[in-house]
């Protein structure tokens, strides 16, 4: 694998800098897991679950470059638009296990709530956990009127997935050959 020059590691003020903007982002514990803002060194993960056969389900981005500007947008977002990709970390030792998103992505008509782990992480609950915490974040945290998620057509496990956490299959919705499925805005109890 070939490490390009722009996946370097930061160093000297730039590291600094970028330990502070990290810190400034949400961090959100789940029973087993820490949810919080992606680092450089989180990317080799990503990129692994985004060019596999896997990766279909995730993007169409498939190869390491595509996979990087990806990443970027997504890290990115946490500043233009105040929701982003979290990196999902086992608590007991700190190790990754995929990542979660809320974020309004080029070209999608509606916020989006989106998963991927690795398969070492998958069949553990650790998606559920950390995506419903992100989906609760977005109606609560956020405010978000509306939470979609679009999953790729015979992704059987993510479909599975959204289903459980309340979602359901919205044909109006979808979008650019996804499937959507629409996540129903909690009633908030009058006073």
């Amino acid at each position: 694998m070939t490490i390009h020059p722009w996946e370097a590691q930061p160093t000297g003020q730039a590291a600094v800098a970028i330990e502070r903007i990290a810190q400034s982002l949400p961090r959100i514990a789940t029973d087993r897991t820490i949810m919080r803002g992606p680092y450089i060194e989180d990317f080799d993960i990503y990129a692994g679950i985004v060019m596999s056969d896997r990766g279909a389900h995730v993007s169409g981005q498939r190869t390491r470059a595509g996979a990087w500007d990806d990443f970027l947008q997504l890290t990115a977002s946490w500043i233009l638009r105040g929701a982003g990709l979290w990196t999902v970390e086992a608590q007991i030792d700190k190790s990754v296990l995929g990542f979660v998103l809320l974020g309004h992505e080029t070209g999608d008509p509606e916020p989006e709530l989106s998963f991927f782990f690795t398969a070492e992480a998958e069949g553990q609950g650790y998606a559920f956990e950390a995506a419903r915490a992100a989906r609760n974040n977005a109606w609560n945290a956020l405010s978000w009127e509306k939470l979609i998620s679009y999953i790729e057509p015979g992704n059987t496990r993510a479909i599975r997935l959204a289903e459980r956490l309340g979602a359901a299959p919205d044909p109006s919705a979808d979008h650019d050959g996804t499937l959507a499925y629409r996540y129903p805005r909690p009633e908030i109890p009058e006073m």
